[in-house]
């Protein structure tokens, strides 16, 4: 699947991101990147793939520009300012909702750690458009009250092994109102490294955003409905 590179305005900053759409696409999954990491993640590239495969587009984005990922690197700030990540997942959601190679796809959101939170808020904030959101080894217990008010499916996926994101992941599924399940992949550590850990890790992905997003023109109006479960 070929990408193409794009560039996107968020509020006074250029963002950078690789957009793949297949012929025939259902929907579009956003990715959100975690702490430190940006479009190139090879374990992000790696569920994009799988996703593209089962005919999703997708559009993998540095949330925050070089400048700000050197400041980053020293400080370790920006990576926890949640609200600033979601403003630029919300900036992108625009973006692809006004691109003619995406605007008739319903939107579908992948998080990994705090990506994960900015996906959650970004979802609470535009109900109409998020319709499935995926944690992968994510921190969801950062998007605070925003979870209660996530409408999209939302699946949680863990590794085993990651002891103490687990237990987050536990608490924060507890807040969640809207349709949702947490996954465990047993003997799999914080960043799915073990052999068949980051396979399973996207074929759960694959599964739930195929099942959720529809194009909107053969969702009849009906699209609140699905999406609320």
């Amino acid at each position: 699947m070929s990408e193409t590179g794009v560039r996107l305005l968020a509020g006074t900053v250029e963002l950078a991101g690789d957009l793949a759409v297949p012929s025939g696409a259902r929907g579009v999954v956003l990715f959100a990147h975690g702490s430190g990491s940006g479009r190139h993640s090879p374990r992000n590239r790696y569920v994009a793939s799988a996703l593209q495969q089962g005919g999703l587009a997708t559009l993998l984005l540095d949330l925050l520009t070089e400048e700000e990922e050197a400041v980053d690197r020293d400080r370790a700030e920006l990576r926890f300012d949640i609200a600033l990540l979601a403003a630029r997942l919300k900036a992108a959601m625009d973006w692809l909702a006004g691109d003619p190679r995406t605007s008739m796809l319903p939107i579908g959101l992948f998080g990994a750690s705090t990506g994960a939170a900015a996906a959650l808020v970004a979802a609470a904030d535009r109900p109409e458009r998020v319709a499935a959101v995926v944690s992968r080894g994510g921190r969801p217990d950062l998007a605070g009250p925003s979870l209660g008010l996530v409408r999209a499916p939302t699946l949680l996926v863990v590794g085993g092994n990651d002891r103490i994101v687990l237990e987050l992941n536990r608490s924060a599924a507890g807040e969640l109102r809207a349709e949702h399940r947490l996954e465990i992949v047993p003997g799999a550590s914080h960043l799915f490294e073990e052999p068949g850990a980051l396979e399973r890790v996207a074929a759960l992905a694959s599964d739930w955003f195929r099942r959720r997003l529809e194009p909107r023109a053969s969702q009849n109006g009906q699209r609140d409905g699905g999406r609320r479960g």
